[in-house]
């Protein structure tokens, strides 16, 4: 099972209260947040835009190797990784994905677009045509 989960780095911050988020794995995802709870929803944001960006670019996402806090995007943004990655994985066309979903290309063009917001269920019934299927976890808030 793939995840897109990544280890962050918390480290206090020098000059005023709260933290600085960073990534080994994945340098572009930086950010911080007052408190650890919202640091940690900002590590999630700025983690899941970074591997968005990786996509946009065409480039492959880097494997999660680093040792931290865990960190994964929201459910939404890692679906829509998943689905974005599964396509291009593929080797069908726009065309053809649109036709096994009974969808006009233009929403499948919002599909496989990292800046368009989908719903869930939108992006599992793609993943399932192409041969997927979406798993949702649960691990408890830290």
């Amino acid at each position: 099972m793939k995840t897109y989960t990544y280890a962050a780095l918390f480290e206090p911050k020098q000059q005023s209260d709260g933290y600085v988020v960073s990534f080994a794995d994945v340098p572009e995802a930086l950010t911080e947040g007052d408190t650890l709870g919202e640091a940690r929803s900002m590590a999630a944001d700025a983690l899941g835009i970074a591997l968005l960006t990786y996509l946009q670019l065409d480039r492959a996402l880097p494997t999660a190797q680093a040792t931290g806090i865990p960190i994964t995007p929201d459910a939404e943004v890692a679906a829509k990784i998943a689905v974005i990655e599964t396509f291009r994985a593929s080797g069908i066309s726009q065309s053809e994905l649109a036709r096994r979903l009974g969808k006009n290309e233009k929403e499948v063009r919002r599909l496989l677009d990292a800046d368009h917001r989908s719903k869930i269920s939108s992006l599992n019934e793609a993943l399932s045509v192409m041969g997927q299927r979406l798993v949702i976890g649960l691990a408890a808030a830290e």
